[in-house]
């Protein structure tokens, strides 16, 4: 493992078994490990809006750049089971037996991946605003979504060729925020913004491998997760429909499901109640039981 400090958070890289690097980031004290799996396109580094609280809580974060994404080897074909396998190997590295794991957006998945694969790790589960399986039996995938969401998921359907064409073709392709959304991006959440700059600094392959993923099998059994996990979803989400942490709420036997009324992707992680504030502090409550 190489090192670097880089602010307050630590950086390294590790090697994986396949020979692939993983940028991974620590947060560091001697507080109770959370992963964090950031969203589509970003880079690993933790919720910057989310530290001082987390070290108030008695949270140390941890994190990587999934494949692909800043200094992390790219892994074409991976599926969320295999970035959850990675996830596993950052937790070895840092001699994390038991963690827990926070997911926004994209992120969702990939911290249920790690509580359906590493039962016996995973202290607790937050998805905030993450999607559900694409052959979720029962639930209209696309229902709820924008266009520009649905188009850029749908074009992942087609494979790799067709996924990069529809990107090509549509670079500025409009966000489906709501003016809320843009408006909690003028706050602390602006950070996420930061982020997704980083997420696209060296192309978009890892975009489309993080597409392609979501509309595959995950390769994952939810029915095996004990861990308690939180669904917190803006019930007027457009990008990922509230109708995706429901499907999953009813079907994971801990969950439990905050709808956040009268807010979006981004502005429900500002939110007063039921915000990411808020879900930290469930985590918390969680991983001192």
């Amino acid at each position: 493992m190489t090192a670097a400090a880089s602010s307050d958070v630590l950086e390294f890289d590790i090697t994986l078994p396949d020979g692939r690097t993983l940028h991974g980031y620590d947060a560091g004290g001697d507080g109770a490990p959370v992963m964090w799996h950031h969203g589509t396109p970003n880079v690993g580094t933790p919720p910057r809006p989310l530290l001082m609280l987390a070290a108030e809580l008695g949270l140390r974060w941890v994190s990587f750049d999934r494949p692909g994404y800043g200094g992390s080897t790219a892994n074409p074909g991976r599926s969320v089971a295999d970035t959850a396998a990675d996830a596993a190997a950052l937790a070895d590295i840092l001699h994390l037996d038991r963690f827990a794991v926070v997911g926004h957006s994209g992120g969702g998945p990939h911290a249920i991946a790690c509580a359906a694969l590493q039962p016996a790790r995973i202290i607790a589960a937050v998805s905030l605003g993450g999607l559900a399986p694409h052959d979720a039996d029962g639930l209209d995938w696309f229902a709820g979504m924008g266009p520009t969401s649905t188009a850029a998921l749908r074009a992942a359907q087609n494979g790799l060729e067709g996924k990069r064409l529809h990107e090509q073709e549509h670079p500025d392709a409009p966000i489906d925020f709501t003016d809320d959304d843009w408006a909690a991006l003028r706050g602390p959440w602006g950070w996420l913004g930061e982020v997704a700059a980083a997420g696209v600094a060296s192309g978009i392959e890892a975009l489309i491998d993080d597409d392609i993923a979501y509309v595959t099998p995950w390769g994952v059994d939810l029915d095996a997760i004990v861990a308690p996990v939180l669904l917190a979803h803006g019930a007027d989400d457009h990008v990922v429909p509230p109708g995706h942490s429901a499907w999953l709420a009813g079907h994971i036997a801990a969950a439990e499901l905050w709808l956040v009324e009268g807010e979006s992707h981004i502005s429900s992680l500002a939110a007063e109640r039921h915000g990411a504030d808020d879900a930290l502090r469930w985590l918390a409550e969680h991983v001192r039981r």
